[in-house]
């Protein structure tokens, strides 16, 4: 089952490049026509939202960190 989500991205130009990037997700793309950037982002998000395959078992591992008392 497939699902359409509307999206929106901020679009800009950046020397000879247009940098698209989604507002939603923290996701970026760019290209060298505003189509281009966004045909680029559109592609960037999908494999963003794919759910990981994990190519070896998971790990869980537990680590300390320190932090300054206030």
């Amino acid at each position: 089952m497939t699902k359409k989500l509307n999206l929106t991205a901020n679009v800009w130009r950046e020397d000879n490049m247009f940098i698209a990037q989604c507002l939603e997700f923290d996701v970026a793309s760019q290209g060298y026509t505003v189509e281009e950037a966004l045909d680029n982002l559109r592609e960037a998000v999908q494999l963003y939202l794919e759910p990981p395959t994990a190519t070896l078992m998971p790990e869980l591992h537990q680590f300390g960190v320190e932090i300054r008392a206030a």
